[in-house]
């Protein structure tokens, strides 16, 4: 990369500062001299002793310095501006000597000028630092101080470049446009290295729109630009999301001479990427030759990563193919995002071939491949593998964080281990690491799960004082644990904290608290929160609507949740088979079978198509209708559709066939369940004991009192 000429223009200087006079003092005693004369002198005699001491090399004397004012360190830079090794010395003898030295902005700036004349860059910009951090002091007075400075001090512009860049990197990006600005309007020119440094720190914290203010600014000043520019805007368009607009700029600098690089194709194959326009990330990718360009690693990270983004895990695999047989070796951050789609869809197999892959390419795997198999793992409940992978990681050095903690107390949380999981926590805690909201979330929904809501409360307690804050997640999941307990009381309590707290409640957390109310037969109140939602443009959902319906429908009231289902089809909320399931249930309980039928019929031309709950209801609602041969032949429907009977629609039809005393219709229905492998409950062996029974057939009753006792069924002994 070739060095960039320093663009300094010849003109002449805005800022010409006359360096204090050395004026020779008399030996007579003075007559009538002021005060202010007298301190002149003073200073002038201070300035021309340090000049002595430094022009003999003498060893200069603390003492020297100790009445050293600002006044009197600008005349000695002043006198040294042409002797760097005085200068020098100078500034190192005050820094160690006098280092509560207060210095005034202007001496402080010539001090900077003259290190950047004598290339001790890292020095000046520590000292440039003290000054932008200085409070009271605007940014005018440090660019007047530094223009100031740079005339007595005879300086080159780097030093302007160094303010910038100091602002940008103390992240005081509006310190340094206003500097930029300052600069500029004092004639100053400012090199394209520190505008690049501007422009690139403002598209960093995505300020965009100020960033092209500046560039603008930079083109009305005919500051020449380069290819680091063009490569800083493009990823501002590419940042707000303008591709199309990054192209048009990356064609009107094609005109201007100024030809994109491999990363200016790089950030907008990255952001067709992201914004998951795959086609066009592939079509710019081909069309990198025609520019003299090849793809390089970067490039196909984010294809690779763009493509496991929407799921197409193969095409992901063909393109990591490609980029090995173009000699290139994909890191672990390429296989991770394979690894990661691989194990968001639970395939366990490929999952840990990439892993293996992975070392075989001796690809060191990090803390994301691990927290992607160990996360995967946690989820379909295989701990032992979570914790061999766990114990793997610790074995090669990586440390666990959070992270993994977090899933692996998750697994344990969701396998019912809850002492497990405590174990884990206390282990996270050994290691120093205190848990955060999403590892407690994890800990109370798990708590709550097995309905150990004071155990959660006391969790709950403890997250709090230890200052870690609930969010909506916190609450929700405590509501919904307390709705699901019954105690819609607490349950409303933590409601009215939430929004103390100012955590705004979504819709997941008005449907637990609707949800509640329904399973108490609360229906007003279900409905007031219904209501409040909508008054807080939070709109009901699919799911709001069919626990509604279903309240509804076990309170018996099926014209009510038909009206309420009507709504809902009206507001343009398409139903369920949950709903539907629902509404099948209401019109069964008021004695109606048929026209359940009828209405899943109706839904079926909608497209919803019924399950094995569907099944079930309708079956156990002709049962209590007394039309078991209907009934029957609903069971033999549903087994034709290959929506396979359970336990419950065997103990359905069986149970009927026991009431009627029709006892070998309902010993073949027990064979076929075994032969289809459904293993048979108490309440299944409790009505075929009974039926016999009343048919007077103990011999059969107790083969089948036996095979209950064979299989850890204890009987009631009623019959």
């Amino acid at each position: 990369m070739s060095a960039q000429r320093p663009l300094i223009r010849r003109t002449k200087p805005l800022f010409k500062a006359s360096p204090p006079s050395s004026v020779d003092l008399p030996f007579s005693e003075p007559s009538n001299e002021s005060p202010d004369s007298i301190a002149n002198s003073a200073d002038t005699f201070l300035a021309e002793k340090i000049m002595l001491t430094l022009k003999r090399g003498m060893h200069s004397r603390s003492s020297l310095f100790l009445s050293l004012n600002a006044s009197v360190y600008l005349d000695v830079i002043s006198k040294c501006r042409h002797n760097l090794p005085f200068a020098s010395k100078f500034v190192d003898s005050v820094s160690r000597n006098n280092p509560n030295f207060k210095h005034s902005s202007t001496s402080l700036s010539a001090a900077v000028h003259i290190l950047v004349r004598c290339q001790r860059i890292s020095e000046a910009q520590a000292l440039i630092l003290r000054m932008v951090r200085k409070s009271g002091v605007s940014r005018a007075e440090t660019v007047e101080s530094m223009a100031c400075a740079y005339n007595i001090c005879g300086s080159d512009l780097y030093a302007f470049d160094l303010l910038i860049r100091t602002y940008v990197q103390a992240r005081k990006l509006r310190e340094a446009v206003e500097a930029f600005r300052l600069l500029l309007s004092r004639r100053f020119c400012v090199t394209i290295n520190a505008c690049n440094s501007l422009l690139g720190g403002l598209v960093r914290i995505e300020w965009v729109d100020l960033a092209w203010e500046v560039y603008r600014e930079m083109i009305r000043n005919d500051v020449p630009v380069n290819v680091y520019t063009l490569n800083i805007m493009v990823n501002a368009f590419c940042k707000v999301g303008k591709i199309e607009d990054a192209r048009l700029f990356i064609d009107e600098m094609d005109e201007k001479g100024i030809l994109g690089d491999i990363v200016t194709y790089n950030t907008l194959v990255s952001a067709y990427c992201r914004k998951g326009l795959l086609d066009d990330g592939f079509e710019l990718m081909n069309a990198m030759s025609l520019k003299g360009l090849k793809p390089c690693l970067l490039t196909y990270n984010s294809i690779v990563k763009g493509l496991c983004k929407k799921g197409q895990y193969q095409k992901a695999r063909v393109v990591l193919n490609q980029m090995v047989a173009s000699g290139f070796n994909p890191g672990s951050s390429c296989y991770n995002a394979l690894l990661a789609e691989c194990c968001r869809k639970g395939n366990v197999s490929e999952s840990e071939a990439i892993f293996n892959e992975m070392a075989g390419l001796g690809v060191l795997p990090d803390l994301l491949s691990y927290s992607s198999l160990i996360g995967l793992f946690s989820r379909i409940g295989c701990l032992d593998r979570s914790l061999e992978y766990f114990k793997d990681m610790k074995l090669k050095g990586i440390v666990p964080d959070n992270v993994i903690y977090t899933l692996l107390i998750g697994g344990f949380c969701r396998n019912r281990s809850i002492s497990e999981a405590l174990k884990m926590r206390d282990e996270m805690s050994a290691q120093g690491l205190p848990m955060d909201v999403v590892t407690y979330n994890t800990f109370l929904s798990g708590l709550c799960r097995e309905k150990m809501l004071s155990e959660a409360d006391l969790m709950f307690n403890e997250m709090v004082e230890r200052r870690v804050f609930p969010d909506f997640c916190t609450f929700t999941t405590l509501m919904n644990g307390y709705c699901k307990d019954g105690n819609m009381e607490r349950a409303m309590s933590l409601f009215d904290s939430m929004l103390q707290r100012n955590l705004k409640p979504d819709v997941v957390t008005y449907n637990a608290l609707i949800d509640g109310f329904c399973k108490a037969g609360d229906m007003k109140r279900a409905f007031e929160l219904r209501d409040h939602m909508i008054s807080e443009s939070i709109c009901p959902n699919c799911i709001t609507y069919s626990t509604l319906i279903n309240g509804y429908c076990n309170k018996g009231c099926i014209y009510n949740a038909l009206g309420l289902f009507e709504e809902m089809v009206g507001l343009g909320i398409k139903p369920t088979i949950v709903t539907c399931n629902s509404l099948v249930k209401g019109y069964c309980r008021y004695g109606n079978a048929e026209k359940a039928w009828e209405f899943l019929n109706k839904m079926h031309s909608e497209g919803v198509f019924p399950d094995s709950v569907t099944y079930n209801t309708l079956i156990h609602g002709l049962i209590r209708e007394e039309r078991l041969d209907r009934a029957l032949n609903l069971f033999y429907e549903m087994e034709n559709k290959r929506i396979f009977p359970d336990v419950v629609a065997y103990n359905a039809i069986l149970g009927a066939f026991c009431r009627v005393g029709r006892m070998e219709e309902a010993n073949l229905m027990y064979r076929k369940m075994i032969g289809r492998g459904i293993n048979p409950d108490r309440s299944t062996y409790t009505s075929l004991i009974n039926g016999h029974v009343s048919q007077e057939n103990l011999k059969e009753a107790f083969i089948f009192h036996d095979e209950m006792l064979l299989r850890g069924f204890v009987p009631d002994d009623k019959f």
